[in-house]
């Protein structure tokens, strides 16, 4: 039995989620299509819409066959422990294939900068941490160096979010030596950080901005299929909301105010001083907006931020997200399945 492995997050799970759905399973010639998806939080430090379990739903009403959940400690983290607990989940539960959306769509880009890149480490290593220093956040950093070796280029855009996780998901697979084929389908008709609704494949940031601020139901129908719809009104039915940072904003400000700066430095994210900033500004401000606004500088990124903040919110510590190069197999926690 042939199985493709999906690195996703359904926040919620779309049309163009769909797409990439069938899009895999036909290119990897696939008998059964497996899903890791993140639970509460998302890679980016922002909370899920809606619960996992109806995310989960709605991926299997959808066409998934199984979908698994991404631990917390790999699920809010850089692109590259992201990628590294994805992947390493996807080939514990043993898929020929992964393959991935991306900007660029042609698995070629990530394969030969991953060589590109491994013969060009010393450089890419040294002008990333030359920047660093200098305080210029980590994408930024990355950005320079990839410039310094002459990866990025305007058929390889290592800016955009997909290209990036694309390219931590190879790093993982070839760099591991993993019996996985890695493949890339490209990106249609919406961009990943698209604010408006267009068509009938919109991004999943458009969809959840239509929901949060007003929720037309005709025009996001257009974009999701019905198994997604019937698990967002049901959701909606027995809780009452949606779930977005402005909801935690007092519990994470009281939380905040209630630690001294010893407890703060512990948490995972609060590095270089950090917590005497936090603190200044918790009571100053009046949403969580204002408040990462406040904290935001060229070196902490929004993304950031926010991943640091749900560290605070979740009292992750340094310690508790502390992962060795040995990935167990109990790390994986199946959510839902046929």
């Amino acid at each position: 039995m042939n199985a493709v492995g999906l690195i996703v997050e359904y926040n919620p799970f779309h049309n163009g989620h769909l797409h990439h759905l069938n899009q895999a399973k036909e290119t990897a010639n696939a008998d059964v299509v497996a899903a890791v998806m993140s639970g509460s939080f998302l890679q980016r430090g922002e909370p899920a819409i809606i619960d996992k379990f109806h995310r989960a739903k709605a991926a299997l009403a959808g066409g998934i066959d199984i979908i698994l959940e991404l631990p917390y400690a790999y699920a809010v983290q850089s692109s590259r422990l992201f990628a590294k607990g994805s992947v390493l989940s996807l080939y514990e539960l043993g898929v020929e294939s992964i393959c991935f959306g991306s900007e660029s769509g042609k698995i070629d880009d990530f394969l030969q900068g991953y060589y590109f890149l491994k013969e060009n480490e010393e450089t890419y290593t040294s002008t990333l941490k030359s920047s660093l220093k200098q305080g210029v956040s980590y994408p930024a950093a990355s950005k320079i160096a990839y410039d310094k070796i002459g990866l990025a280029n305007n058929n390889f855009d290592l800016t955009q979010p997909n290209n990036v996780l694309g390219m931590s998901y190879v790093n993982e697979v070839l760099g591991r030596n993993l019996p996985i084929k890695p493949m890339t389908i490209p990106r249609i008709k919406s961009q990943h950080h698209d604010m408006k609704i267009t068509g009938n494949i919109a991004s999943a940031t458009s969809i959840r901005k239509e929901l949060l601020h007003n929720i037309n139901k005709t025009k996001i129908r257009d974009t999701i299929p019905d198994g997604t719809m019937e698990q967002l009104v049901e959701y909606r039915r027995r809780t009452g909301l949606w779930h977005d940072w402005e909801q935690y904003f007092l519990l994470l400000n009281y939380r905040v105010q209630t630690m001294s700066h010893e407890e703060l430095a512990l948490i995972a994210g609060v590095d270089e001083g950090l917590e005497f900033r936090i603190k200044e500004t918790a009571s100053t401000v009046s949403s969580f907006h204002e408040w990462v606004q406040a904290v935001k500088s060229k070196r902490y990124t929004w993304t950031r931020l926010q991943r640091m903040f749900t560290h605070i919110l979740t009292n992750t510590t340094k310690k508790r997200t502390g992962i060795g190069d040995r990935f167990r197999k109990r790390a994986v926690y199946p959510l839902a399945r046929f």
